[in-house]
């Protein structure tokens, strides 16, 4: 049976590079594209979104609807992105291991 004191050790340790992994996804950019690229939305892989661009060629006070679908999509994509970035970092500290309660925010 493992020793109390080591048990921590290893926790601490985890703790540390649950920290470290934090650090990389607020670095880390993602992209999102919607509309074969019209759309383009960057955010950090925790979720936060940087920038948006926007082809000039779709905007339009006609088709408002269609921008608004095709934002929406593209920060979809990106968000789906950022999980990806997020669910293979947690798997490096874990080592693959399914934690229960063990989930970075976000």
């Amino acid at each position: 049976m493992m020793n109390f004191a080591k048990i921590m050790k290893q926790a601490s340790q985890m703790k540390g590079k649950m920290a470290e992994m934090q650090e990389e996804l607020e670095s880390t950019i993602v992209e999102g594209l919607a509309g074969g690229g019209l759309v383009k939305v960057s955010m950090t892989a925790n979720g936060k979104m940087t920038h948006l661009n926007l082809d000039p060629t779709i905007i339009s006070v006609d088709d408002k609807e269609m921008l608004e679908d095709l934002i929406m999509a593209g920060i979809n994509n990106a968000l789906e992105n950022a999980e990806k970035v997020k669910g293979d970092k947690m798997k490096e500290v874990t080592g693959g291991l399914n934690i229960p309660g063990l989930e970075l925010p976000f």
